[in-house]
């Protein structure tokens, strides 16, 4: 077999060379950053060739014709349908959002709006049906405010506005602000903070923002279906400094996703539990903003200041903008402790990433996600490189010339002051240790037999779905992902976990390579904000804080939390299957009995 995967950002935004090991021997990951050599032709313009697809009966789907429909998605090229799993179907109903409802009554998605909002203002938040066209084809999906992504929200820090949210879909909904650390009680888990908003009903956060860069709102009731159907929306958050970052011509939000269609057929979702649960679902349209391929304009020299969010279910993206120079600024909830020069930018499910490109010269700069796709049956990664985005850079020249601001790479000494006080922490011996891993049963017997050899090797990182046809009938009535507690074998909500306001709690993770089907996961705490110190016990010398991590296969990430914020507070994997079938703890953050830490 060659085995061999060029990738990452695990942690920092870097690519970094990660060699392909057999689980006696994590990944290493060394720090600096690689190249990604040996990337063939763009795979959006020359799409591999399928295998065939079996017809496999598919009874109930809503919107389709006819009792039967081939696999949800081609198989990959050279990957052959394992013969066991053909005729078979998952155990689920299948569902699609507005069943019976003609597409041609729904209102047509609309652009993207910003909402400038300051302290005190209130927002009508409304999640809806849709009616929207993707590359020709009409789907019913949802959306904010008639808009996907929903209403760019744009906040000074510090400001508390009120948001009216109305649940006018066909589902139990809610609206989790993810990355803010707000009042517990407004978190939008259901379960956890409050009930579900049921179709046809309303309520009203208050949302607080403390920390100034880019974060995003999703519905926290079936993910998996919700979430991928359209309701996400970014937030920004001004820094009154007005030099927070370095400065930049405009600014461009850009918000990752996907979608999972078959010719002109939108693939249902598992109705009682999710499906696609063993990888998640990872679709076979790239979208930005929404769009198939976005289409940019700039001016020669111009430095433009992006915002970059990835709300896919599953997929990890690896961004950059052709040869066009780019630096990272920030992610999650912080500046970085130092600027840095990157070739591209990798996103887990969750993340968010601030970064600065500067097009030097006029032409045309394709907007590419270039990552190594794998063929399990074949154990060969292959270069996949997809445009979803082309920036149009015209020769007028852009005033003021940014160009030296943009050559500079800052230090942040403010953000470097506030870590201070927890460098003495980053060595001590972890408070809590987690494992994360996956029980299975009752799943197709050819499947379970292909993973038995199939992880006898594992990628850290899998960018695509290579194996459809095993993920596609795996649902959460088979699958169990855990997060498992270490000292007590205990997993998922069964774990007690308590910490004091104001602790500073250090928490270790191992992702078990040894499991049925080890993936990479992007952990995200609610709430709170933590840093990666350390990724297999390397020390991470440039840190942000951070609410989601991606965590390799074969990793152990040791991370730092600032237990400030007190309430019941959700830690899960952001795939959103794994989330469906278990994936989830929760942190007590217990109040103190003084004024709130600072």
């Amino acid at each position: 077999m060659r085995l061999a995967l060029v990738a990452a950002v695990l942690g920092t935004p870097f690519q970094i060379a990660l060699g392909q090991q057999p689980p006696s021997a994590p990944p290493a990951m060394p720090p600096g950053m690689s190249g990604m050599p040996g990337m063939g032709p763009d795979s959006s313009k020359t799409p591999p060739a399928a295998s065939p697809a079996p017809t496999t009966a598919m009874p109930g789907m809503a919107g389709m014709s006819g009792g039967a429909m081939a696999m949800p998605i081609p198989m990959p090229k050279g990957m052959p349908m394992v013969p066991g799993l053909i005729g078979l179907t998952p155990p689920v109903a299948s569902f699609l959002p507005g069943a019976g409802v003609d597409p041609m009554k729904l209102p047509v998605v609309k652009p993207t709006e910003v909402a400038r909002l300051k302290n005190g203002d209130t927002l009508d938040l409304t999640a809806m049906l849709l009616r929207r066209t993707i590359k020709g084809r009409t789907f019913v999906m949802y959306g904010y405010n008639g808009q996907t992504p929903g209403p760019l929200i744009r906040v000074p820090q510090n400001a508390t506005i009120i948001v009216r949210f109305h649940n006018r879909i066909d589902l139990p909904s809610s609206v989790h602000w993810h990355g803010v650390r707000l009042d517990n009680r407004y978190d939008g888990a259901p379960g956890v903070t409050q009930a579900e908003v049921r179709p046809g009903d309303s309520f009203e956060y208050r949302v607080h923002f403390p920390d100034a860069g880019v974060y995003w709102y999703h519905p926290h009731v079936r993910e998996d279906i919700e979430q991928a159907m359209g309701l996400f929306g970014n937030m920004i958050v001004d820094s009154p400094d007005p030099d927070y970052y370095s400065p930049a011509n405009r600014e461009q939000a850009l918000v990752f996703d996907d979608l999972l269609v078959n010719a002109d057929t939108l693939i249902p979702f598992g109705k009682e539990g999710p499906d696609f649960a063993l990888m998640g679902r990872v679709g076979s349209v790239e979208l930005v903003n929404g769009e198939s391929r976005d289409t940019l304009r700039a001016k020669t020299g111009e430095v433009v200041r992006f915002y970059l969010t990835n709300v896919a279910s599953s997929r990890t993206f690896n961004i950059s903008f052709g040869d066009a120079p780019m630096k990272v600024l920030a992610s999650d909830v912080s500046r970085f402790e130092r600027e840095q020069r990157v070739s591209s930018v990798v996103m887990a499910p969750a993340e968010r990433y601030i970064v600065e490109v500067r097009f030097e010269h006029p032409g045309r700069y394709a907007l590419v996600n270039a990552v190594q796709a794998i063929n399990h049956f074949a154990g060969e990664f292959d270069p996949e490189v997809d445009t979803v985005g082309i920036v149009t850079v015209d020769s007028a020249p852009a005033t003021p010339d940014f160009g030296s601001d943009f050559a500079a790479l800052r230090a942040n000494a403010a953000v470097s002051r506030d870590i201070d006080r927890y460098r003495p922490y980053f060595t001590k011996p972890a408070d809590k240790h987690f494992t994360l891993t996956v029980d299975v049963s009752a799943l197709p017997l050819a499947t379970v037999q292909f993973m038995d050899v199939d992880t006898a090797y594992y990628a850290p990182v899998e960018w695509v779905d290579a194996m459809p046809d095993m993920n596609w009938l795996s649902t959460s009535k088979q699958v169990h992902w855990a997060i498992r507690d270490d000292a007590t074998g205990k997993e998922n909500m069964d774990v007690d976990w308590h910490a004091a306001q104001g602790s500073i709690v250090k928490v270790q993770i191992f992702n078990d390579p040894k499991s049925f089907h080890p993936m990479q996961h992007p952990m995200h705490l609610h709430g709170q904000r933590m840093l990666v110190v350390a990724r297999d016990g390397v020390p991470n010398r440039d840190l942000v804080w951070k609410d989601t991590v991606i965590i390799p296969v074969g990793s152990t990430v040791d991370l730092l939390i600032d237990a400030s914020n007190p309430g019941a507070w959700m830690m899960h994997c952001h795939i959103a299957e794994h989330l469906g079938s278990g994936m989830m703890t929760i942190l007590h953050v217990d109040p103190a009995a003084g004024p709130p830490a600072k």
